[in-house]
């Protein structure tokens, strides 16, 4: 099992755009919390949320020849587990054709698209901080306004939060917005670009 120093490493040998490694950094915050509300390998699910978009800067298009498959070839070359490459690529399961099966793979799903919401939400604050968004209910506002972050597929959340068995509301978005808080200043939503 690769490390979770080497995966860093892989990230920002791959990727210079200063947003998308915060979305990685948070989509790797929030698969550790799944992780440990399942009881399972929290480095694991780490490492899959911290390397599922490792390869979108280089490959940004969504086909046989572009991201994740490019990502999942570079991975195998590497020596990367099996489970890990998997779920790179049932996170793109409509180009793939691999569907999430695992409760990590489906994790992924639910949290990548979810992450870069909150972010939105967070970023249209005065404060520019995550940690001041206090009420699921102010998350729920903006989800109902398709103009906002119209780019997320609300769809998609959804539809993973059901086959992963969370309720949205109760437990999915309180869940990744807590993970997302802890990592506030790596995210740079701690209010330092207010």
């Amino acid at each position: 099992m690769p490390t979770r120093e080497e995966a860093w490493e892989l990230v920002t040998e791959c990727t210079q755009n200063q947003n998308l490694v915060r979305h990685m950094l948070a989509v790797e915050a929030a698969m550790r919390a799944y992780a440990g509300q399942y009881g399972a390998d929290e480095e694991l699910w780490g490492l899959v949320g911290l390397v599922h978009d490792f390869d979108y800067e280089r490959h940004p298009d969504l086909s046989v020849e572009g991201h994740p498959v490019v990502g999942a070839r570079i991975l195998k070359e590497r020596g990367w587990p099996e489970e890990v490459i998997r779920a790179v690529l049932a996170h793109a399961g409509e180009y793939t054709g691999v569907q999430p099966q695992s409760r990590m793979e489906k994790a992924l799903v639910a949290v990548d698209e979810l992450t870069g919401f909150l972010v939105a939400v967070a970023l249209v604050r005065p404060t520019k901080d995550i940690r001041d968004i206090t009420k699921i209910s102010s998350v729920r506002k903006k989800w109902k306004d398709r103009a906002f972050a119209a780019a997320v597929n609300r769809q998609e959340i959804e539809a993973a939060c059901q086959d992963l068995g969370v309720d949205l509301w109760t437990e999915h978005v309180p869940l990744v917005l807590e993970s997302m808080k802890g990592i506030a200043s790596e995210l740079g939503l701690d209010g330092q670009a207010a």
